[in-house]
């Protein structure tokens, strides 16, 4: 198998206008799409779209824990810029790799603000 791409990573929300403003206002994510299912762009190579999952008849059972991680260019300085917007974080780790901060949405949904700073083999 050959993977091309990420198309999309699916989130699942309980409540799609406090999701709207927590992706699109507070993480600053353009939205590119809705019909039902608002998407919004994540920097060159992929989507996040929010799911509600009883509007496809199932229900929400719980977020994301794994999470998925956010590359940003300082994860110090976007830490700050998402504090002052009133989001809380629960952590912040340097690998010895690269340095994340952690956080989750409205839901509980894991994100991981992410910089990889060491090269790779």
């Amino acid at each position: 198998m050959v993977v091309e791409h990420v198309d999309f990573w699916a989130v699942p929300v309980t409540d799609m206008e406090r999701s709207q403003r927590f992706y699109g206002e507070t993480l600053g994510l353009p939205q590119t799409g809705d019909g039902g299912f608002p998407e919004y762009r994540l920097g060159d190579n992929g989507f996040l779209y929010l799911l509600s999952l009883e509007a496809i008849g199932s229900s929400f059972q719980g977020p994301h824990t794994a999470g998925f991680a956010l590359r940003v260019p300082d994860v110090a300085e976007a830490k700050a810029e998402l504090e002052a917007k009133g989001v809380e974080f629960s952590g912040m780790m340097d690998s010895g790799v690269c340095h994340m901060a952690f956080f989750a949405d409205p839901d509980g949904n894991q994100i991981v603000l992410h910089r990889r700073y060491a090269p790779r083999d």
